[in-house]
């Protein structure tokens, strides 16, 4: 579990302290990660941000940015909240608060938990202090979740020294076309810089439970963020390794507990074709207790075709094989056994946040399933039985199969 408390931080030009929540990994040490934070304040979404990134192994520090106005901000996202956060965010000292950072940096260089290097990230108003900061302090790696107001700090892009990635929402009204394009004809095509677009969404995508979320765009631009966090200063872990543990435990041991054990907290397991599994580890640990782990026929086996190894998760495909002779409720609820023997190819597309997996999604031909156990005709359907995993295994074997009207080209 992470762990987290308050610190305080003395300001470089000397006119006081300010504070800054920490939150550790598991692990206890990690490389440092500067959070800069939205025009809100340390609250209940930037700490929980903190703790994610704590949970992919980094040493997490963000510090009160508007502490010279007023220590301590936290605000919501009423009406009322977001009048008090723009006046703040008009007050706000922009080079002070670079300055706020780099002892932010100095702060976490410090600490006998951090190792490597240390980061900046932030989103908002902390987007474009992470520009920069990469401009300007000594962080190794920044990235920076659609800035306000980069576009008037171009000039200092010539000073850029840390690797640099820019999450940009098409659609935000604080960063429009021209100012977009600015960015991106100003920071397009040096090699130390990404700058990503994301279509059809707005201001603040990111931001879990807020009116503009968007989970496929936050998703994309996670996953970006940590290729890019990583590159620059790791953490980095086996996940080939700990993928084979987690499976080992699933259907070798057929430990419920072991397994979660390999998961972080509150993980989440989808089988999609049966939309079966768990979301947090009482749901998901009862599921793997109950449904799963000695759910499985005895002569189950899983055979590798081919593993894809990001930067946060694996792609697996595999031959997924057993005979139907007990009953599978996560694959056939319901289904009474019927002794046919079933082959099939299945995808795993697993996450990982640090050295723990974080969900499992799930993919696999169900149609195939039922041909093979006898429960769907395929006579007049376009499905096929064994044969699918049979020519995953051996491209030779014919194609088209499916099409009545196919025909072979002539020689």
């Amino acid at each position: 579990m992470t762990s987290s408390t308050t610190l305080q931080i003395p300001a470089a030009d000397g006119s006081g302290h300010f504070d800054a929540y920490l939150s550790l990994p598991a692990s206890g040490s990690g490389p440092g990660l500067v959070l800069a934070q939205e025009i809100f304040g340390i609250n209940t979404t930037m700490r929980e941000v903190a703790d994610d990134f704590a949970e992919e192994g980094y040493v997490v520090l963000v510090p009160d940015l508007f502490w010279r106005q007023q220590p301590g901000v936290q605000l919501g996202y009423t009406a009322e909240d977001c009048q008090r956060a723009f006046a703040l965010y008009q007050g706000f000292d922009e080079d002070k608060g670079v300055q706020d950072i780099q002892a932010a940096i100095t702060a976490l260089r410090s600490r006998p938990e951090v190792q490597r290097g240390v980061g900046v990230l932030g989103y908002c108003l902390g987007g474009k202090l992470a520009y920069l900061a990469a401009c300007r302090t000594d962080c190794n790696v920044a990235v920076g979740y659609y800035g306000v107001g980069i576009e008037a700090a171009l000039a200092q892009a010539q000073h850029i020294r840390a690797p640099l990635t820019l999450h940009i929402a098409e659609l935000d009204k604080f960063c429009p076309p021209p100012a977009r394009q600015q960015i991106v004809s100003a920071l397009s095509g040096q090699a130390s810089i990404s700058l990503h677009l994301y279509p059809g969404v707005e201001h603040a995508f990111a931001r879990r439970g807020g009116e503009h979320f968007s989970k496929p765009a936050a998703l994309m631009a996670h996953q970006r963020t940590i290729a890019a966090l990583k590159a620059a200063i790791g953490p980095h872990y086996d996940l080939s390794a700990l993928w084979d543990r987690h499976c080992e435990l699933e259907f070798a041991a057929r430990d419920a507990d072991a397994t979660m054990a390999t998961m972080v907290a509150e993980p989440y397991v989808n089988h999609i074709p049966t939309m079966t599994g768990g979301v947090g580890y009482k749901h998901l640990r009862h599921f793997y207790a109950n449904y799963f782990v000695n759910s499985n026929p005895p002569d189950t086996t899983l055979t590798p075709i081919s593993r894809t190894i990001g930067t946060s998760q694996i792609v697996d495909e595999l031959i997924f094989a057993f005979t139907h002779t007990c009953e599978i409720p996560w694959m056939l609820p319901g289904i009474a056994p019927t002794g046919k023997r079933v082959e099939i190819p299945l995808l795993a597309v697993v996450k990982f946040r640090g050295d723990k997996l974080y969900h499992e999604h799930i993919y696999w031909d169900q149609a195939s399933v039922l041909v093979q156990i006898g429960l769907l005709n395929p006579k007049h359907l376009p499905v096929a039985g064994i044969e699918t995993a049979r020519k995953l295994l051996d491209e030779s074997l014919p194609s088209n199969t499916l099409m009545s009207d196919w025909v072979a080209p002539t020689a």
